[in-house]
């Protein structure tokens, strides 16, 4: 009974890391998304120096949840890594070449359009492998004696590529109300302007991934459409319609906080239709929390860790975001 909770408690913390990665490390990837777009290279340094002294803390949240899924999770660890081996390592270098361009973009001027675009593709690679690595994984990986048993481009479909490109579009739409937010004059302007049309594409894109996915597996169709799980399903679609009113009244109103936290809403909201198709699979079809778990000891000596490191990364994490808390300018900085 104990480890049948320990796996519980231990899948709530991995979805929670994953949860606070997505909406934190999503609107800086999104910035760096919608670099192509700005006008000039002001808009470029001011759109840089909103996510520079935050961009690194965000990514604690992806090194949490891998390392927490290797230590606890260690059997869906050793299926999903051969499973995305290839979207895994394009994230993790588009990461580090997104990485280097903050140090490099600055110290160079005859090299700095590399960066620039260093920065961008970095930043559209590792949306579009995030969330082909999610598609990869809601249309089931292939499992035979607790062990990969699927072909090496099993992981690249058309639905996979879906995902793919509704979190790069997410991901800008976040970029975008994160600029709107914290950026002023033309460079705000702007910023507001290319949120409407990214609005609208992300929610298509909503659309489409809600309505394959029940395609994908029968027992998706079952758990979204019977009772009582069928109420979560309605209430997700009328959720979301009520934040994109919101979002788009806001952008009307020149709103700098509520078209942001709407965008987030989004992506929170994604994520409770996951749960919904996923519960008890760690990973589907055949997978559950408690097969793919570490043994008790484990679990237990791993919790006792967390739960002090946890509430540190969440101190200084929101200590950061105070600190540069208000509007940058161009010129000045924040103030």
């Amino acid at each position: 009974m104990l480890g049948l909770e320990l796996s519980f408690i231990w899948a709530g913390i991995i979805a929670f890391a994953v949860l606070v990665y997505v909406i934190l490390d999503g609107f800086d990837l999104g910035v760096g998304i919608l670099f192509p777009f700005a006008k000039d290279e002001r808009e470029r340094d001011v759109m840089m120096n909103s996510v520079a002294p935050i961009w690194d803390g965000n990514e604690t949240w992806l090194v949490l949840g891998g390392g927490g899924l290797f230590a606890v999770f260690p059997l869906a660890y050793a299926v999903v890594m051969p499973a995305l081996y290839a979207p895994i390592v394009a994230m993790l270098l588009a990461l580090v070449f997104r990485g280097v361009a903050f140090e490099y973009r600055w110290r160079t001027v005859r090299w700095k359009r590399l960066w620039d675009w260093s920065f961008a593709m970095g930043s559209l690679v590792a949306a579009l492998m995030q969330g082909i690595a999610l598609g990869a994984i809601v249309q089931g990986i292939e499992v035979e004696n607790r062990a990969y048993a699927g072909g090496w481009f099993d992981w690249l479909t058309p639905f996979s590529l879906l995902t793919g490109f509704a979190v790069a579009t997410g991901y800008g739409l976040l970029g975008a109300t994160w600029c709107n937010m914290k950026l002023e004059g033309r460079v705000q302007t702007h910023m507001r302007q290319l949120a409407r049309p990214l609005s609208f594409a992300t929610l298509a894109f909503l659309g489409l991934v809600s309505l394959f996915t029940p395609l994908q597996d029968a027992v998706y169709a079952e758990r979204w459409f019977r009772w009582p799980t069928m109420v979560w399903t309605l209430a997700v679609p009328v959720l979301v319609a009520l934040l994109a009113l919101r979002l788009w009244r806001g952008l009307e109103r020149g709103d700098d906080v509520a078209p942001f936290l709407c965008a987030l809403g989004f992506f929170v909201l994604g994520f409770v239709g996951i749960g919904i198709s996923f519960y008890p699979m760690m990973v589907p079809p055949e997978l559950t929390i408690v097969e793919a778990a570490a043994p008790d000891e484990s679990l237990l000596f791993t919790l006792v860790g967390t739960l002090v490191l946890v509430p540190i990364i969440l101190t200084y994490t929101a200590y950061t975001y105070w600190v540069f808390r208000g509007k940058i300018d161009a010129d000045e900085g924040y103030h």
